[in-house]
């Protein structure tokens, strides 16, 4: 089976059969290709599940219908695949390193992060990276032969969007590349553009059914604009949601096309012929300078206009204290904590560390009821 999907790939696309493998050594699948069973693996983990309820701008409470990082895995593993597909890469790898590219983000999203990293500022940090590679390598408890998932070499590289020399130089060959400054798969590359994607996109239609944004002021945005007026000259009059999802859906559609257009360009002139060549040249997947811009402004747009609204800064500045109150009392008193996350001996980094997967592991709704529990009077 594996040999059938690999006859369908680019000759430097990634293969399980030429793959770094897994940490530890296992029988190979019969039904299914290696990264197949890593995406499987990925889906059925306890921190797959957690991510229904971890928001990305909005948080949980808020409404039903605002994404959570579920939905947005989802989102960026579907925009992965047709993009692979196209590009005659490894669809099952882009999968797998989507699906499991959230899988260390904190409750509250960016804010929780931030404000865990500043809590662990002087026990080595924390970085939602980073900390997805901890959950797939080591925290999740699944197997009785290892802990983690024990997951495909390319498939943990591709989690690993980022990273320090200090912690690529502890992380031994899966860090490797940051230190002799190579890059990652084809696959990796394109994951990461796809997460780009699909969040500038919904965070748009997040905003305007929240109402913190207005479609008068997404005309200030140049590729918002443009499909915006290509919808309404095919459908006059047209308004309300069914506009802003046709608007949306040609954003889409029109970043997916000129990445893969600029990316095989891209490919063909560098003449990689293997994975290996891919590593030692630059970055190969991307978008063009013109839809680069576009995509830039859009950013600073929403920077501006949706994650710095009033209202999102309220709970940005609420999410800050409850995590920063959390990590505060579990570390002064790790009793508090459930067995597992105690350490012996006072361990204050190890304790510190613990205690951070703890907080990065929870919900935002557990978050806020573990906050209640402990600082609340009248709760028990």
């Amino acid at each position: 089976m594996n040999d059938a999907l690999e006859a369908r790939l680019a000759p430097y696309a990634a293969r399980s059969s030429i793959s770094a493998g897994r940490g530890i050594v296992e029988p190979q699948p019969e039904t299914r290709s290696e990264f197949q069973r890593d995406r499987d693996r990925i889906i059925h983990s306890t921190a797959f599940r957690r991510l229904e309820y971890k928001t990305q701008v909005f948080v949980n409470h808020e409404g039903d219908l605002f994404r959570t990082r579920l939905t947005h895995s989802i989102e960026v593993a579907q925009i992965a695949r047709s993009l692979a597909r196209n590009l005659q890469l490894n669809e099952d790898l882009v999968e797998a390193i989507s699906l499991a590219h959230d899988l260390g983000h904190t409750p509250f999203g960016h804010a929780g992060q931030d404000a865990l990293n500043a809590c662990m500022k002087d026990y080595g940090g924390f970085e939602h990276n980073l900390q997805s590679l901890r959950v797939v390598d080591t925290l999740e408890q699944r197997y009785g032969a290892f802990d983690g998932l024990n997951l495909m070499f390319e498939t943990r590289e591709g989690i690993l969007k980022h990273c320090s020399l200090p912690n690529a130089e502890r992380l031994g060959a899966v860090g490797r590349r940051f230190i002799e400054k190579k890059q990652p798969s084809l696959e990796a590359q394109l994951a990461n553009l796809a997460d780009e994607i699909a969040y500038n996109n919904h965070d748009i239609d997040d905003g305007l059914r929240s109402g913190l944004l207005t479609v008068d002021q997404l005309q200030e945005v140049t590729l918002y604009a443009r499909h915006s007026a290509d919808v309404q000259r095919q459908f006059p009059g047209i308004t309300g949601r069914r506009a802003i999802n046709e608007t949306v859906r040609r954003m889409i559609n029109a970043l997916v096309m000129d990445l893969i257009a600029t990316s095989r360009a891209n490919i063909a002139a560098s003449g990689v012929q293997s994975i290996e060549d891919v590593r030692d040249a630059s970055p190969l997947i991307g978008f063009s300078e013109p839809m680069q811009a576009e995509a830039r402004e859009l950013k600073r747009f929403l920077r501006k206009n949706l994650y710095q609204h009033y209202q999102v800064n309220r709970m940005t500045s609420k999410a800050r204290r409850i995590v920063t109150d959390l990590f505060g009392i579990f570390l002064s008193g790790p009793q508090l904590l459930p067995p597992d996350y105690q350490t012996a001996g006072g361990d204050v980094l190890g304790q510190a560390r613990k205690v951070a997967d703890y907080i990065a592991g929870m919900t935002d709704r557990y978050a806020m009821r573990e906050y209640r529990r402990l600082f609340a009077v009248d709760e028990i």
